[in-house]
């Protein structure tokens, strides 16, 4: 997942001329060259997610490519794509893997981060588990190959693998570096059969960097991974850990720093809040927080708290720097509200909001998008909700974290792929042609041979974030303009960003993460609860029998 930088100028009275987001859909375009299973279930609920599917675009504006799992669940493919028609380019690569995790496009190939089988014969990960390898292609053909974990890498620290492949990859061309941030457990050292993540550097050369800005096992249980590039390491980060906080850890790369937000948790489990980051704008689902308590595992000023609603709502904050809020931080202050400095896109107690993402169109503005679902059921744990599909919302905001006119709602096209800008005033993403069901727990969905992409624009004449050229096809135009009933009056959050727009390839922390949001089924490993309380005063621990 990504979030953006809109530089922090707009002339007074430049949103007005922006219309409403206009969807475009382009159903089917890409004939897949080996099919493509597109729901992954949640390690907890067994509730349906889109598999990510990373979506690029390269800084010339010149290529998509698109990465995908195929269904036999053993290769990674990846495909040209052109930013046009949404039709295949040329023969696609094949990468033995078992999860697409992140993609830069570069003018001359693509750099891919996929889960893939250790190498070696000493050292490697118990149980069979995968590792993160940054993987360079270059005019079709390996240029190199990096592990990020595995045997071998920072031995020092402890060995870990990855077998849930939740994290994105971002690239500086500036910094001349990629970055990768992604879930870990550990099978050696201090951390051992513990879950944590890892933030790796890699250089054009591809060399694995070994610098301050580097770490090996930082957020505990790292549900919800932000990443976006800036012109010298460390670049920004977010982690949603589950101890009852998600953070701005730019420069600490721990569960430390700036905190975003105060979010009810529990152990292994966050509530599976993130949505993205784009240009230091970022969303994410929250269910609010009051009740502010000490955490007495981590101790003062650590906090944890009751959740507000058991729905989710849209949130975003918006930042000044790659380590600065624009706003107040969240309160540490023990029985007070947790949320007073959240600017909410959506303030419901009824309809339950997840899969959310936020992504920069232009210099000005950002999409945020979100599924509703009505009649929720959602349990007093942190996990998801199950319900009624009413739809996915493409929102458009300002720098300053304002709404530009009204949201639209589209109810065949979502959001289950990278979102990344495609000409000028446009981004696009992929998904896939299916009724979208999250009534009940689904653990797969019959394999397609085709992919659909979105677009989402505005009318406005405001410069564009770097990339393609927009589309000359006929799409299809579905989405409907409707007002958002359950908006939030809350202001929002003043901003006075002064940067320069820092290198987003594939601006999607938004994409989000990624769609990236679905966590994959992993080895159950022994740890202690953290227990935490719900709304009703309960107190929640998760069954010994789910993973952690």
């Amino acid at each position: 997942m990504r979030f953006s930088l809109l530089p922090s100028f707009i002339v007074a009275g430049a949103s007005s001329v922006f219309a409403d987001p206009s969807i475009s859909s382009f159903p089917n375009s890409l004939t897949l060259p080996s099919s493509f299973q597109p729901i992954i279930p949640a390690y907890w609920t067994g509730l349906p997610h889109h598999r990510r599917t990373p979506f690029s675009v390269s800084p010339d504006g010149k290529s998509a490519y698109l990465a995908y799992l195929d269904a036999a669940k053993k290769n990674v493919v990846v495909q040209q794509v052109d930013t046009t028609t949404f039709t295949a380019v040329g023969t696609a690569v094949t990468i033995p893997g078992y999860e697409a995790a992140g993609l830069v496009a570069q003018n001359d190939g693509f750099a891919l981060m996929a889960t893939v089988d250790a190498s070696g014969t000493t050292d490697l990960p118990t149980n069979n588990m995968p590792i993160v390898a940054l993987i360079r292609y270059k005019n079709g053909v390996q240029a190199w190959r990096t592990p990020l974990n595995g045997p071998g890498i920072h031995p020092s620290d402890g060995l870990t693998a990855t077998p849930d492949a939740n994290g994105d990859l971002v690239y500086s061309a500036t910094a001349g570096l990629y970055s990768a941030y992604f879930v870990v457990t550990a099978y050696t050292g201090w951390a051992a059969g513990h879950f944590g993540d890892s933030i790796q550097y890699v250089n054009d050369a591809g060399a694995l960097q070994n610098i301050p800005s580097a770490s090996t096992f930082g957020c505990s249980h790292n549900t919800g991974i932000g990443i976006e590039a800036a012109d010298a390491a460390p670049f920004a980060t977010i982690c949603a850990e589950d101890q009852g906080a998600i953070w701005l850890n730019t420069d600490t790369q721990t569960m430390a720093g700036v905190k975003i937000a105060n979010e009810n948790t529990t152990n292994g489990v966050s509530g599976e809040p993130m949505g993205g980051i784009t240009n230091y704008v970022f969303a994410w689902q929250s269910r609010g927080a009051v009740d502010l308590t000490t955490n007495t595992w981590l101790g003062a000023p650590n906090t944890q708290c009751s959740p507000r609603w058991l729905n989710h709502n849209v949130a975003i904050s918006t930042m000044s720097s790659k380590n600065k809020l624009t706003g107040a931080e969240a309160s540490s202050t023990l029985g007070a509200d947790g949320d007073s400095q959240v600017n909410w896109i959506t303030k419901s107690e009824t309809d339950d909001h997840q899969n959310v993402h936020v992504a920069a169109i232009s210099s000005d503005l950002a999409l945020v998008t979100w599924e509703t679902l009505t009649n929720p059921n959602c349990q007093p744990v942190p996990l998801s909700c199950s319900g009624t599909y009413a739809g996915t919302s493409f929102q458009v905001i300002d720098k300053t974290g304002a709404k530009v006119g009204a949201a639209v709602t589209d109810t065949k096209v979502f959001v289950s792929g990278d979102i990344a800008n495609v000409g000028t005033g446009k981004v696009c993403w992929p998904y896939v042609d299916m009724t979208w069901d999250l009534s009940a727990p689904k653990d797969s969905a019959t394999p397609v041979t085709k992919m659909s992409f979105a677009c989402a624009s505005t009318g406005g004449g405001s410069a564009a974030a770097p990339v393609a050229s927009s589309s000359s096809a006929a799409p299809i135009v579905s989405a409907t303009k409707e007002a958002v009933a359950d908006s939030s009056s809350t202001a929002p959050i003043a901003t006075s960003v002064d940067a320069t727009p820092i290198e987003t390839p594939n601006p999607s922390l938004v994409p989000i993460e990624p769609t990236a949001e679905p966590t994959v089924s992993v080895p159950a490993v022994s740890e202690t609860p953290v227990a935490t309380s719900s709304a009703a005063g309960v107190i929640n621990t998760p069954s010994p029998s789910v993973p952690t």
